[in-house]
């Protein structure tokens, strides 16, 4: 479970520089209080009143022999009220002329410098998080979740540190030397203030506690609202044929608006009434100051310019807890989706990710002849339910084994097992006799392909879809396996060939056109294994019969493995293993497969009548 400590943690590469930053603009709080400091001395020379120890201190350090010696040579001056006038307007000068070129680069460069430096590292992370994160966790959690909560998740630490850095904690330095201050000229006035600051800023915390709570309640069902958003535009071409666009439309405006009144009635309602109860204590409490301070001015305890410095300084401070406020509300309504962001982080990756985002070498050290052994395979998404029951199958180098069955036995499982998705529960699966568990899980899957019923396709050319897999091939070789894929006529339809942006998820291709582009990306990595996922599934007769002539000019060059539903695509299978609740229940040829009376003929049976496979 993730808390304020890994919010900190966000920024501990940099936290050297960060301490450097916090002291700097600190310093520069500080040095403001000078100048309502030599205001108020100003005015006791004005009116003839004596001066602190520490001017007198500086004038007396003025006049040592060696300094004194210099200036009377240079301007003639003694020491006197016209040589004390001039330290006080050194003074503010130094803090306020001086310092103003120094101000952005010593402190305001590097509150943005670190926040903009750790946006990088955690957007890196992030990715590298989103691309070792089980198969599973992206069965419960749509893309438009994800991105909401990475980009949230950044964006708001990298606004929040420069607030709290350069703003909260410099303020905070401030009020406390403001505090010592007082405290030099009258204790008493400092302690009363020291106390209604604490009261104050302690009820404020504790009423910014609940709010927090529920803005991580608005926080997560926003997420939920964005989540579906998502879903829409991913699926809009559904919501359109059912003409559904009112009943989504409502759907959400029903979720917006309960979220609105929760914003509205409980979390706005109570900023407002925590700024309304602040501002009323604050403003008794700066009279209350006024009153010490005059009563302490005429019983003669404080000079007058003890009372302007005192006033003036304890309004600056009390001016302070508005923005202090403001900067504790907004890191309260981010606290939740830094939160969030950060128990993304802490998921934990997938069994099959070690290694998977080091450097690889460009010659892969594996090669394989592609012989495939399923030892005694088990396995389960949940421990006590299997889905695959004591798999044997040996699948020899060049062979074409089709894998059959209705749906839900286990055939795109045993894939995924295959490609190390997923650890079996129990038996082995053995890569020309080695446990691919021994094996480099990158290495090992750059020696196998799949081409998926959906095949994914990135927003970018033909010719960047084709090379995904493996950059480093000749154009030569591209339009070799787009011949072997029977995509080279689309490509020659196409208006920049190659070239030709597709758009995202490869929208301005048909399915049968994306199932090519899949095939041929898949030879371009001259896989050992090469696996077909019911590639012909969701094609119209004229695709699938161009993906048949494609996977028959494949046969034999490689260990083919291949998932159909469509036993038509299967007939040319060296052999075919067909699956019933998990179990391999029948093994052989087409035509031996036909002389059983067994679930292939039912099969073959059902699809030759026209019926559909259940």
């Amino acid at each position: 479970m993730a808390n304020l400590r890994d919010i900190v943690n966000y920024f501990r590469p940099y936290w050297g520089l960060s301490i450097f930053s916090i002291a700097t603009s600190s310093i520069y709080e500080i040095l403001d209080l000078l100048v309502p400091y030599a205001i108020g001395q100003i005015l006791n020379l004005l009116s003839g009143q004596p001066l602190d120890g520490l001017i007198t201190n500086a004038v007396r350090a003025v006049s040592n022999p060696w300094l004194t010696s210099t200036i009377s040579n240079l301007t003639n001056y003694p020491v006197d009220k016209t040589l004390s006038f001039g330290v006080l307007l050194g003074l503010i000068f130094i803090v306020t002329v001086l310092r103003a070129p120094t101000q952005p680069w010593l402190s305001h460069w590097y509150h943005w410098d670190i926040a903009l430096k750790a946006r990088r590292d955690k957007s890196q992370q992030a990715v590298e998080k989103i691309l070792t994160l089980p198969l599973e966790f992206y069965d419960e959690n749509n893309p438009g979740r994800i991105a909401s909560r990475v980009a949230k998740g950044i964006s708001n630490h990298t606004w929040t540190y420069p607030e709290i850095t350069g703003q909260l904690f410099p303020k905070l330095f401030r009020v406390l030397g403001i505090f010592v201050f007082i405290c030099l000229v009258e204790w008493r006035i400092a302690i009363v203030f020291l106390i209604s600051f604490v009261v104050i800023l302690s009820f404020t915390l504790k009423d910014l506690q609940k709010l927090i709570e529920y803005e991580n309640h608005i926080d997560k069902y926003g997420e939920n609202t964005e989540s579906r958003t998502s879903e829409i535009v991913s699926n809009i071409k559904t919501v359109k044929a059912f003409a559904s666009e009112f009943k989504e439309l409502n759907r959400q405006q029903q979720r917006f608006e309960r979220e609105f009144k929760v914003i509205v009635n409980r979390i706005h309602k109570g900023y407002v009434k925590l700024a309304t109860w602040q501002k009323s204590v604050i403003q008794f409490c700066v009279f209350a100051i006024l009153g010490l301070t005059l009563a302490a001015t005429i019983d003669g305890r404080i000079t007058l310019g003890h009372f302007i410095m005192t006033l003036t300084l304890s309004s600056m401070a009390y001016a302070e807890l508005e923005p202090i406020s403001i900067l504790a509300e907004t890191f309260a309504r981010r606290y939740s989706s830094m939160l969030r962001f950060h128990e993304f982080l802490q998921q934990p990756s997938g069994v099959d990710s070690e290694g998977l985002l080091e450097m690889r070498k460009p010659e892969n050290s594996y090669k394989f002849t592609g012989k495939v052994e399923f030892s005694h395979l088990n396995f389960g998404y949940e421990p006590n339910r299997l889905i695959l029951h004591d798999i044997n199958l040996l699948i020899k180098p060049y062979q074409t084994v089709a894998l059959v069955g209705r749906s839900g036995s286990g055939k795109s499982t045993l894939v995924k097992l295959l490609f190390r998705y997923f650890e079996p529960q129990a038996g082995k699966i053995l890569m020309d006799g080695e446990d691919i568990r021994n094996l480099d899980v990158g290495e090992y899957r750059r020696r196998l392909a799949i081409v998926h019923q959906e095949v994914d396709i990135f927003n970018g050319t033909v010719l960047d879809n084709l090379t995904y897999g493996n950059d480093k091939v000749s154009f030569d070789e591209v339009e070799e396996a787009c011949r072997i894929a029977k995509l080279d006529e689309v490509i020659s339809l196409l208006p920049q060939g190659y070239y030709t942006v597709v758009g995202e998820r490869g929208v301005r291709l048909s399915g049968g056109q994306r199932q090519r582009v899949g095939i041929a990306r898949a030879l371009l990595v001259n896989p050992d294994v090469l696996v077909f996922d019911e590639a012909t599934s969701s094609l119209d007769y004229e695709s699938e019969r161009s993906i048949q002539l494609a996977m028959r000019s494949i046969q034999g060059t490689r260990t083919t493995i291949v998932i159909a539903h469509r036993l038509s695509t299967v007939r040319e299978a060296d052999k075919i293993v067909v699956l019933d609740k998990g179990r391999i229940v029948e093994m052989g040829n087409h035509e031996e497969l036909l002389q059983e009376e067994g679930i292939y003929k039912r099969l073959h049976s059902l699809q030759e009548t026209g019926e559909l496979l259940s």
